[in-house]
């Protein structure tokens, strides 16, 4: 065989190769990855995933989805290059943004009855009104030191005792699995938490035998209702494909429509995801204090208290970290 020869019977190799690298290259430029953390809160994504809602929008469209520990994961998964739309509570979110990290608040997702879970022991000698059993030497279990359970924590503590540090010192950085085992076995002394985990804690049995109780609502720690779980999308994605996320919000507003129009249904969806019964998820998700919702709550009065105690630098507003025309309560 000729050189000649040679040089035609490569181009049919070389087209493939050719082929084969454009074909991947687009597919890399068409996937997104998608982080959530551990909860109900986070429930419309797994109707989103069973039905197909970004799919429909997006045929073309690979979509990975992660599941991490703590909003400090997802915020070095975004710095990586590695996570483009991330769900996670307003707190934490806005500490990235003071940081300097490129993403957007783009909707709500949930408004949750989370909760301080402690035994009954520490429970019954707590005065009504307050923190008043719940003392520094106690271990508190949450997800992150700047998560939104420690800043509700830090609220309720700043008007009880005019010091929002003052449990600082007895956090323990748990995911919310782990921290549900630890509070039943013991490890630790109360377990600041969400939906199902305050549901399940507060009908547990400790092993000893006693119960446990919420000692603070986050309702009341806050004052009102707040956005427990919102949604963030990375400047890249935003910047690069305004359809794209466009059909993401719209998958994000049918999959809360189809809890809210179809709580059985869902909760038959939901319950391989949990691993419970569709009936007590649906017991779950049809509480009053249980909403799923695309608007924002409680933005403003984070940033205001998180500025007013050093937690942000003071230098950034509602509209610097939310795309234009975003629904706020």
């Amino acid at each position: 065989m000729n050189r000649n020869s040679v040089s035609r019977a490569s181009v049919p190799v070389l087209l493939i190769l050719i082929t084969i690298f454009f074909s991947s290259s687009c597919s890399r430029e068409k996937s997104v990855t998608i982080a959530e953390q551990y909860g109900l809160a986070y429930a419309p994504l797994q109707i989103m995933r069973a039905q197909g809602y970004f799919e429909q929008s997006a045929p073309e469209l690979e979509i990975n989805w992660i599941k991490l520990g703590n909003t400090a994961a997802i915020r070095e998964a975004v710095v990586a290059g590695e996570v483009d739309l991330g769900f996670m509570g307003l707190p934490p979110f806005l500490i990235g943004a003071d940081h300097g990290m490129d993403w957007k608040l783009i909707a709500g997702l949930s408004i949750c009855p989370v909760g301080l879970v402690a035994g009954d022991a520490i429970a019954e000698g707590r005065d009504s009104s307050g923190l008043d059993a719940v003392n520094p030497s106690h271990r508190i279990a949450l997800p992150q030191p700047g998560s939104i359970q420690h800043i509700l924590l830090s609220m309720a503590a700043e008007r009880e005792y005019g010091d929002a540090a003052r449990f600082d010192d007895s956090l323990v950085t748990m995911k919310h699995p782990d921290g549900m085992t630890a509070l039943l076995s013991g490890a630790v002394d109360a377990h600041f938490t969400s939906p199902p985990y305050i549901f399940l804690e507060n009908d547990a049995e400790a092993v000893d035998g006693s119960g446990f109780q919420t000692v603070l609502s986050g309702f009341d720690a806050f004052e009102g209702e707040f956005t427990f779980i919102g949604a963030m999308a990375a400047g890249g994605f935003i910047e690069d494909d305004a359809e794209l996320l466009e059909a993401f919000l719209q998958a994000i507003e049918q999959s809360v429509d189809f809890i809210n129009n179809s709580p059985e249904e869902a909760a038959g969806l939901l319950s391989a995801s949990y691993d419970m019964p569709a009936g007590q998820i649906l017991s779950y998700i049809s509480r009053e204090d249980m909403k799923y919702t695309t608007e924002i709550f409680g933005l403003e009065r984070f940033i205001e208290f998180m500025n007013e105690q050093g937690y942000l630098s003071g230098e950034i507003t509602s509209a610097d970290v939310t795309l234009r025309g975003y629904r706020a309560q």
